[in-house]
């Protein structure tokens, strides 16, 4: 049996942590990962208040091992999902996109396990001195919202073991065992992976956005809109439209007409290809099929073992 520091502060069976992505994450997802050992998350960034009632409700009758909910901080309704995750007795909260100082200690305060996701060792040490009970270290591989530093997963985590003293996920270019030893040498307790989760059938995603996924290649995903919200996407015909305004000098204004509202959901969920905003990582190019979650947890676990077990070939 493994334990160590995240199996044992999330109650789960192995370090791996299913990514709250928006337009992927519902109650299917998330139930299916902790079932098979995992940490499953609802992603709320994309649902409206009486939506994430509905899916905490569905997950907690999909399973009786825990799970948890993303909540992005810049999330206009945020109260409201705040006073859902409460009344529903929601274990662990990660927070995203924002300062972990605002709502750390009232959701500790309610006994819920608080992790926060960071892009630097400096937001990790705020993190930290905010109370959060451990963080997420995503590399610039990552995709959807990225931070600026354009830090790599490879140098980010040691730079974040260095910095703070409570556990750390490394999230960002993760889909297999052997990348996820590598992230726990590199000084990771465990793992998030997103890209990985998003083919599966349990993801809400639609089925034209998943076949895009499987088909992409090396370089087919840069991050986009920096000036703006920093976001890692396919390349279709609204991030050249992008990328033509950001070379052109485009402000943020323009960026954000350009942008529009829905944009995510549209490319994601309703699965236009063209005119939708596309979020995945670079560890795309290694995803070629749909499997189902628990196959997914069981493949990265064997994988990690194998590869836990095998000598380093001259060593």
């Amino acid at each position: 049996m493994f334990s160590n520091s995240i199996t044992k502060l999330f109650k789960i069976q192995y370090p791996i942590i299913q990514a709250g992505m928006v337009w992927a994450s519902g109650w299917k997802l998330a139930s299916a990962v902790s079932n098979a050992g995992g940490l499953g998350i609802i992603g709320a960034g994309s649902m409206y208040p009486p939506v994430l009632r509905e899916h905490i409700t569905k997950c907690k009758q999909a399973t009786d091992k825990p799970f948890a909910v993303n909540l992005p901080l810049m999330y206009p309704d945020i109260d409201k999902h705040i006073e859902t995750i409460i009344d529903l007795n929601v274990p662990i909260v990660f927070t995203s996109a924002g300062n972990p100082k605002t709502y750390t200690s009232f959701l500790k305060s309610k006994g819920i396990t608080v992790v926060h996701v960071v892009s630097s060792s400096l937001f990790a040490q705020k993190a930290e001195a905010a109370g959060v009970d451990a963080v997420v270290a995503e590399g610039f591989e990552a995709g959807g919202h990225n931070g600026r530093e354009e830090t790599t997963t490879f140098v980010l985590i040691p730079l974040v073991k260095q910095a703070v003293k409570i556990p750390i996920i490394a999230a960002g270019g993760i889909a297999t065992g052997r990348q996820m030893l590598a992230a726990m040498v590199l000084g990771a307790d465990g793992v998030q992976i997103g890209s990985r989760f998003v083919c599966t059938p349990e993801a809400s995603s639609h089925i034209n956005f998943k076949e895009k996924v499987i088909a992409a290649k090396e370089g087919d995903t840069l991050l986009s809109m920096k000036k703006h919200v920093p976001v890692r996407l396919l390349k279709n015909k609204f991030f050249e439209e992008v990328h033509a305004a950001e070379l052109n000098g485009a402000d943020v204004n323009t960026l954000q007409q350009l942008l529009g509202k829905g944009r995510a959901k549209k490319g994601m969920f309703e699965g236009d290809l063209e005119e939708g905003e596309l979020e995945i990582g670079q560890v795309s190019a290694l995803i070629n099929e749909i499997k189902p979650a628990a196959e997914i947890v069981n493949e990265i676990w064997q994988d990690f073992s194998a590869a836990l077990q095998k000598p380093i070939e001259g060593m």
